[in-house]
């Protein structure tokens, strides 16, 4: 932004303040008496002096940098960043909510148990399953969560497994989830129409099967149509089907993880039930699970007899405690506000229009990019810029270029699978004429590619840096100011 510098110190001027504060009343000789002396500056931190005028509009001059939903179109696939209702806000600072205490006897906070209660009880349905909790804090929380009920439903059973298969498709935190829970994980490649290698994965299953862990949408933002085929395969040989939840905002009201076959599920409530999502959190995992899994849920469990709601901790094979309290509850109060304002017809539309937009992009993007599945995507869909390779032009360097156009870039290089990936997810929250200029962006782009491919290898050109070194950025970041 014109001439609003990067760091604060480059605006600071000797002797300004940008408060006033009254002298020191403690004298010299009882601080060196309560502070030792190691402890003392001998001269003034070097701190920057400005007005408090300079401090508010440099701060705010660089909160404008910023990019969110909230002031753009954020067509980040497999993480459905999608418009948050400022309702969901405002009820979650509700002083009922926002001032209670989570080691409250629980007959103090009979409304926010009713509405962790609920809130398992929507999730249930939504998910086809049998019980849900709400403890887990993000979504790879929730990964860990369901493994270690799926290891000690076996293990109940007296059997050693210690095997879970994952697609060469899945989220990473899937086999990372895998080896933080002790397990074993073995991959399996998927067919060149982005579905599940059945005979691959009929040599893999075994005894030793623990689960198969599955996205359905997939990540590459298509429905595995042989998934009953399947859920037998895996449930034949003794196994668990874990259903990762990150592209929920695909199915809800139309189809259901638990008629599909699968026995533990997690949500993403920052992902599909639009609560915060960016800056490393808070999120909220909660899973789902059959009712052979009920037993091993972690506690407190939260419990309701017909007239008041409680937290029950006596459940003798429960994997214990996940979480110091229950879960992010300002996230689950969002969440909450945002399914009972939606009900089951909204969310089915959620879906619907979820998946029309991304079909719409789709339609229009594979003129100029490359598409390598030529079938309906769901919520999200997948080019490539291998029409753009010949003239030296790959996926970083258009992800560049489109922050010259006003865009946040769409998450590339994944799936890995595919080589050369945009990932585009535009949600149900955006206009046709919001998706109208973002294509015309991309197909600009694919034109300057034949005509002035320099423009995108120098690209961004309008930013307020250009390209940085990305590897020594996140190898060996300059955080601290140096004169």
């Amino acid at each position: 932004m014109k001439n609003c510098k990067s760091l604060i110190f480059e605006i600071s001027k000797p002797g300004r303040l940008a408060l006033d504060l009254p002298p020191c009343d403690v004298p010299d000789c009882a601080i060196d008496s309560l502070i030792p002396s190691q402890f003392l500056r001998n001269s003034p931190a070097e701190l920057p002096e400005v007005s408090q005028l300079d401090l508010m509009r440099h701060y705010t001059k660089l909160s404008n940098r910023n990019f969110g939903v909230d002031s753009g179109f954020y067509p980040l696939g497999s993480c459905t960043m999608k418009y948050n209702p400022k309702v969901n806000e405002d009820i979650a600072q509700y002083a009922g909510f926002a001032e209670i205490h989570p080691l409250q006897d629980a007959k103090t906070v009979q409304g926010a148990l009713e509405l962790l209660y609920n809130t398992e009880q929507y999730l249930t349905e939504i998910a086809g399953m049998d019980a849900v909790t709400m403890q887990p804090v993000a979504g790879s929380h929730g990964e860990l969560t369901g493994l270690k009920i799926i290891r000690a439903y076996h293990r109940a059973k007296g059997e050693a497994r210690t095997k879970v298969i994952v697609p060469d498709s899945a989220h990473g935190t899937n086999p990372a989830s895998a080896t933080v829970c002790g397990l074993e994980t073995v991959e399996i490649k998927s067919n060149e129409d982005g579905s599940i290698n059945l005979d691959i994965l009929r040599g893999v299953v075994g005894e030793d099967t623990a689960a198969l862990m599955l996205t359905n949408p997939s990540t590459l933002g298509l429905f595995e149509n042989q998934i009953e085929e399947i859920a037998k395969i895996v449930h034949d040989a003794g196994g668990l089907l874990y259903y990762d939840g990150a592209n929920t905002n695909a199915i809800m009201g139309i189809v259901r993880p638990g008629d599909m076959g699968f026995d533990v599920v997690h949500f993403n409530l920052h992902k599909t039930f639009s609560t915060p999502h960016g800056g490393g959190g808070p999120g909220a995992g909660p899973i789902g699970v059959k009712k052979e899994l009920i037993p091993f849920l972690p506690i407190p469990v939260v419990t309701f007899d017909g007239n008041q709601f409680g937290l029950d901790e006596n459940r003798p094979q429960s994997i214990g405690k996940i979480h110091s309290f229950y879960g992010n509850f300002g996230i689950i109060v969002r969440a909450y506000a945002y399914i009972r304002s939606m009900g089951p017809d909204g969310l089915r539309q959620v879906s619907e229009d979820a998946v029309l937009n991304a079909n719409y992009c789709l339609s229009q993007l594979k003129e100029v990019y490359y598409a390598p599945f030529d079938r309906f995507c769901m919520h999200e869909c997948v080019v490539t810029a291998k029409k753009q390779k010949p003239y030296g032009i790959k996926t970083l360097d258009i992800a560049k270029r489109l922050l010259d156009y006003g865009y946040h870039p769409p998450t590339i290089y994944f799936p890995m699978i595919v080589e050369e990936a945009m990932m585009i997810e535009p949600t149900e929250t955006e206009s046709k004429e919001t998706l109208d200029q973002f294509i015309d962006a991309m197909k600009a782009i694919a034109q300057e590619a034949t005509m002035n491919p320099e423009i995108i290898l120098n690209a961004p050109q309008h930013m307020a840096v250009r390209r940085l070194d990305e590897t020594a950025a996140a190898r060996k970041p300059i955080v601290k100011w140096k004169v």
